[in-house]
């Protein structure tokens, strides 16, 4: 393990093509850092200490999860809960990996694949799966943990400087996120029916289930995904049948 950590750190000194993968993520990079700075703040509200804000991004780099277990945290939930609906949550990584394994260098280097496979995200898997050119693994390497510098980094500052910032900007910030989502999901829905029906489920669903107010918001998160998910394939898949 200390050789490919070894080998892997070389690579990033003196490969151009890591280089190329680093100004390729410039874009990604600046996209994290307000976003990144926003949960740094949020988690410290919550009452989580540094480290453990620190390891929180540092380990699980995923966004919109960690976002949703510090709601789940603030709503007491149980960390059966947390570790389920995170699990479904990033369930689309299973899709997303198996695609890039055809097209990712992992035959001919596969100590990187650990590597690799960690700095998936969405905006890497975007980049990757839509660029033809550098796919070598010093380009991939590059732009995912240039990404991650972002992540964490921004992470920090968020901790330790974000009550420094004005309060209108903190909250402002603090819907950041939303905003995020919903900047996503509009070009998508405007395009896809079933992504169009997994929202307004989803939506529906969990609205629904906390006006019962019966499952904790953990439980109820969990059950949206699912039910949202479930709903909407079965449409769909009846939709195509009939064509």
């Amino acid at each position: 393990m200390e050789e490919n950590i070894e080998q892997l750190t070389e690579q990033k000194e003196t490969s151009p093509k890591f280089r190329e993968g680093v100004l390729a993520s410039l874009p990604i990079f600046i996209g994290y850092i307000p976003v990144a700075i926003t949960f740094g703040l949020l988690a410290k509200s919550t009452g989580l200490t540094l480290l453990e804000t620190f390891l929180f991004s540092a380990l699980v780099f995923a966004g919109a999860s960690q976002f949703m277990a510090l709601q789940l945290i603030q709503g007491g939930a149980e960390p059966v809960q947390i570790i389920i609906a995170t699990l479904i949550m990033n369930f689309r990584h299973f899709l997303m990996s198996s695609h890039l394994s055809t097209i990712f260098p992992i035959k001919e280097k596969p100590w990187l694949i650990p590597f690799l496979s960690f700095g998936v995200t969405d905006e890497s898997f975007a980049y990757f799966s839509t660029s033809k050119h550098h796919r070598s693994a010093d380009f991939i390497l590059g732009l995912e943990y240039s990404a991650y510098t972002s992540w964490v980094g921004g992470t920090i500052i968020g901790y330790l400087f974000g009550n420094i910032l004005p309060p209108i900007l903190q909250a402002s910030m603090g819907i950041a996120l939303y905003a995020l989502f919903v900047a996503l999901l509009i070009p998508e829905a405007k395009k896809s029916l079933s992504i169009t029906l997994t929202a307004i489920i989803g939506g529906v669903t969990h609205s629904f289930l906390s006006w019962l107010g019966i499952f904790s918001s953990g439980w109820n998160i969990i059950m949206a995904i699912l039910i949202a998910a479930s709903v909407s394939t079965w449409i769909t898949g009846e939709k195509e049948e009939n064509e």
